[in-house]
């Protein structure tokens, strides 16, 4: 029997069988399917938060919180309110795909958004916040409803799992740091992130400079997503891109 879907998906289900047979110490011969990759065109932030904008307070948490962190859709759904850190936002996630364990945070605007989703709902430590089929299906049928409205037919094509090459992108344009993006996307291997993980054109270097000479400023800076440059006449430079 043949199956009707892509050689990569044929190739993932060949690889959990595999970690079956040599749990039980099982023989097979394992067959090999090609892979064809093809670079993900990275969506804007702006657009994302286009779809999110639209959406109900319990689906615009559970897009934001996959846009802060890169976590799999799939992820996302086993997640439950005692897996976030509610004083600090992080998030300590169950890594799917035989993955690496992570912690990951979500952005203070998200963490207020889920604090008053669990609030609303009456949620308890131990549930399921998101069902993950649900939440793709409720992010197809609002990106259709942002492009009619806007006239923007290219949100069409913005995948819920491209809020993870997103964050990716992001994270590696950031900081030239491939073992960083790896570690935070929870790869073992790197050559799965170099998968989807490339350099996104932003446009022109523009930046926007701030100075701080206490540790208060520099503290708020780098919280607002400042880099540091360099240290003049005793003044701290940060810089942003616009």
């Amino acid at each position: 029997m043949s199956l009707n879907c892509s050689e990569g998906y044929k190739d993932n289900l060949v690889d959990a069988y595999n970690h079956y047979v040599k749990y039980y110490g099982l023989s097979w011969e394992k067959p090999s399917y090609m892979r064809y990759d093809k670079i993900r065109k990275i969506p804007r932030e702006e657009d994302i938060n286009k779809v999110i904008a639209v959406a109900t307070l319990k689906y615009a948490t559970a897009y934001s919180v996959i846009r802060d962190t890169g976590l799999r859709p799939i992820e996302l759904g086993w997640l439950r309110v005692k897996d976030f850190d509610l004083e600090t936002g992080h998030v300590y996630p169950t890594t799917a795909k035989y993955g690496a364990s992570r912690v990951v945070k979500v952005k203070p605007s998200t963490l207020t958004m889920l604090k008053k989703y669990i609030s609303k709902h009456e949620l308890d430590r131990n549930d399921l916040l998101w069902d993950s089929k649900r939440v793709k299906e409720n992010w197809s049928r609002n990106k259709k409803v942002v492009a009619q409205r806007l006239s923007e037919l290219h949100l069409l094509s913005i995948r819920l799992y491209d809020l993870r090459h997103f964050k990716g992108s992001m994270e590696y344009q950031r900081t030239k740091d491939i073992v960083y993006v790896m570690r935070l996307l929870g790869h073992k291997n790197i050559k799965n992130t170099l998968r989807y993980v490339h350099e996104v054109d932003l446009g022109e270097d523009e930046y926007v400079c701030k100075v701080s000479k206490t540790v208060e400023e520099a503290t708020e800076l780098i919280e607002a997503g400042f880099e540091y440059v360099t240290e003049i006449d005793g003044a701290k430079l940060f810089r942003k891109r616009k």
